[in-house]
């Protein structure tokens, strides 16, 4: 995140061992982004951050949950999955719907600060056609999703059928 020169909030819980994440910092980090950053290490409410207009990207590991509300936001979306459902759902936003950025990894498996930065540039700057692309797909899926009627469109639909099929003279 420093990497970007951007403005952040990171929100991740303490890693093993440690009891908080500010004493899993590294050294002199906390002091080099102090007017830009922010590493926060609790829970936080994601739909309301993702929802506030200052917000412009949010990098996720796409678990179910944060897959939807990224997908409804206006944020532009970076992946980093972790476990094997949120490397399906990874595939599914970043290659199928090309609505994300995964981070690419390093061959062991790990990912790099600066592809974690690389990752978030190119989805951020203005002039990319990585995050041109991105931004105009998600912004169509987020119509899709948010359209009124989408929702209760199915189960209206579903009571319709079923009043039907009940006042049908010819069943019995």
């Amino acid at each position: 995140m420093e990497l970007t020169g951007l403005p952040f909030l990171v929100a991740v819980r303490p890693p093993e061992g440690a009891k908080t994440i500010q004493e899993a910092l590294p050294v002199g980090f906390e002091e080099r982004v102090k007017n830009r950053g922010v590493v926060w290490g609790e829970w936080v409410q994601q739909p309301l951050i993702l929802a506030h207009p200052s917000i412009g990207c949010f990098v996720s590991h796409c678990g179910l949950g944060s897959m939807w509300e990224a997908l409804v936001s206006d944020c532009q979306i970076v992946l980093l999955p972790y476990l094997s459902d949120q490397v399906l759902n990874t595939r599914l936003m970043s290659e199928e719907l090309e609505v994300s950025v995964e981070v690419q990894r390093e061959k062991t498996g790990w990912f790099s600060k600066e592809s974690l930065s690389v990752a978030i540039t190119s989805v951020m700057d203005k002039d990319s056609e990585v995050g041109n692309r991105v931004r105009k797909n998600h912004a169509r899926i987020k119509e899709i999703l948010v359209s009124p009627g989408l929702l209760t469109g199915y189960t209206d639909k579903f009571i319709e059928t079923m009043q039907n099929l009940v006042n049908d003279p010819n069943l019995e």
